[in-house]
């Protein structure tokens, strides 16, 4: 990790662990009017350490670094609330922009980008606007979106504690008579409580009812939902 000082511009530090990444992008925005270069790191850790000793007004990571990358953005942030994180990736897949957005990162750009974007990215994050790519913009809007609402349904469905007994013994494979007999209803209620769970969980069949029980439990830790 290498560190530089300067004053009266937006000090900017690189986490990347390709130094022929990192020493291309130092070069580029050292020959920026306004922008400085003040550290430079390859590991996660480098940037919580960077965040804590230089403070840079935005730092640039790879959110695909080896190590989680994703908590480290959450941990810088907290270390240095005033940085602004911008998360530049080769990937083009919008999990990992999602990923990085909900991390706490200000914007996302591909490494494909040109110079005069990145530096538009770093201008405006610094500004306090979200900055993603112009041509991937569309598509993690929408991933955004589909996830907050994945959010919202997990958040929302809540199993009592019989309809918790019958998906535990759904996963276990047991028919709706073994249900029955198990934990002492009927065969009817049984069939009753699983219509319940198809509109609780959202889904047209007990494989499905299974399948999102088991999406559900692992957003949640899977106490609320099955313990």
């Amino acid at each position: 990790m290498s560190e530089a000082r300067g004053m009266n511009s937006i000090s900017v530090a690189i986490i990347d662990d390709h130094p022929l990444m990192r020493e291309a992008i130092s070069r580029l925005l050292s020959r920026t009017d306004g922008i400085e270069v003040v550290a430079t790191g390859s590991t996660p850790l480098d940037l919580v350490e960077v965040c804590k000793s230089s403070r840079p007004d935005v730092v640039i990571v790879d959110p695909l670094l080896p190590g989680d990358a994703y908590a480290a953005i959450g941990n810088a942030i907290k270390i240095s609330p005033l940085t602004k994180v911008l998360a530049f990736a080769g990937a083009t897949g919008v999990e990992p922009a999602i990923r990085a957005l909900d991390a706490g990162a200000s914007g996302y750009v591909l490494k494909r980008s040109d110079t005069a974007e990145l530096v538009q990215a770093i201008l405006s994050v610094q500004a306090g606007e979200t900055y993603i790519t112009q041509s991937f913009a569309s598509r993690v809007i929408g991933g955004l979106r589909d996830a907050s609402l994945r959010r919202k349904a997990a958040e929302v469905v809540v199993l009592n504690i019989r309809e918790q007994q019958i998906v535990r013994l759904l996963m276990a494979g047991k028919t709706n008579k073994e249900i029955a007999r198990a934990i002492g209803i009927s065969e009817k209620m049984v069939k009753h409580y699983m219509t319940g769970l198809m509109q609780k969980l959202q889904v047209r069949n007990r494989l499905e009812v299974v399948i999102a029980a088991q999406r559900f439990g692992e957003h949640q830790g899977e106490t609320r939902l099955l313990s």
